[in-house]
């Protein structure tokens, strides 16, 4: 049984990666947990007698996030009616990345799927803001990115971007293995590099690991030059060989946080047009996390 975060604002792009999600995990028992947090604006004024005008607008708010989240459960039922999934819905008067944070950590939950597209125009230029923001702040499961008006592709091609520096643990490659085997996927391990070069010791090293822990499925290694930023080269990389689903671990000095931290100018192209998995460093500590409740049940017994 998987458990698996869809936050949702109730828009389209929203609805993009719920709808993503059911097709990937079709196969899968999952509950799902679907989020909407809300930040009511109360006015405060000197002139306003009664603070009761402010709670009727929590209680407005509140209740429209309810029915909204109730609404997306039977829209999904309507269009899947799947047996294997399960809904809880969860409403929460509490800033986005703060809620997904602690649910994660209190549900036990094994990934969060959500939309790229930000608030507005602006956001969009890398993956919107919410969405790095979710990235840069869940430590302990991996992050599924859906492009706004991606349509669903099962991913039989799927790039895992590394630059070989850093030794990969089996609890960090479980998410891309898992997804790689239930697809019976090929992954193309891609090395973006500076000016070619011949590998280090090191990076020779986990290299050959890499290739131990993916020994079961068909892998290639592919190595290409920088095209301007690395996540240009990226996308055109996952243009040209019809990548379906891009990969990477989010660690100190990884291609994610280059991504991140790369001039706007020089990202202005990477839209994400895939789906991206960021897999948090886990090191030793692995991907099943175990929830709040399961630890406190586990130490009663």
């Amino acid at each position: 049984m998987q458990k698996i975060l869809i936050p949702t604002d109730f828009s389209e792009n929203a609805w993009n990666a719920i709808d993503y999600a059911m097709q990937l995990f079709r196969n899968r028992r999952c509950t799902f947990y679907l989020l909407n947090t809300y930040t009511p604006v109360i006015p405060s004024s000197r002139f306003m007698a009664k603070m009761i005008d402010g709670v009727r607008i929590v209680d407005a708010v509140r209740e429209n996030s309810e029915q909204g989240l109730n609404k997306t459960v039977r829209r999904i039922q309507t269009k899947y009616g799947n047996p294997n999934h399960s809904f809880e819905t969860i409403s929460s008067f509490n800033l986005l990345v703060e809620e997904v944070k602690d649910i994660v950590e209190t549900f036990g939950i094994n990934l969060v799927v959500t939309g790229t597209k930000g608030a507005s125009g602006v956001d969009e230029v890398f993956m919107g803001s919410n969405t790095v923001r979710i990235i840069k702040s869940v430590r302990k499961c991996p992050v599924l990115a859906i492009p706004y008006h991606f349509e669903y592709v099962t991913p039989t091609e799927i790039a895992f971007a590394t630059d070989f520096n850093r030794f990969y643990t089996t609890s960090e490659l479980e998410p891309l293995l898992d997804l790689a085997k239930m697809f019976k996927a090929t992954i193309r391990i891609v090395h973006v590099q500076y000016g070619i070069k011949a590998l280090t010791e090191l990076q020779q090293f986990n290299l050959n690991m890499l290739r131990r822990y993916l020994n079961d499925v068909e892998h290639y290694v592919h190595t290409v030059s920088e095209l301007n930023s690395v996540s240009h080269t990226l996308e055109t990389f996952s243009k040209e060989l019809g990548i379906h689903l891009l990969a990477m671990l989010n660690y100190q000095h990884s291609y994610m946080e280059k991504m991140t931290r790369e001039p706007i100018i020089k990202r202005t192209a990477f839209h994400t047009q895939i789906p991206l998995l960021v897999i948090p460093e886990l090191g030793m500590e692995g991907v099943s996390i175990k929830s709040k409740e399961e630890q406190k049940v586990e130490a009663e017994g």
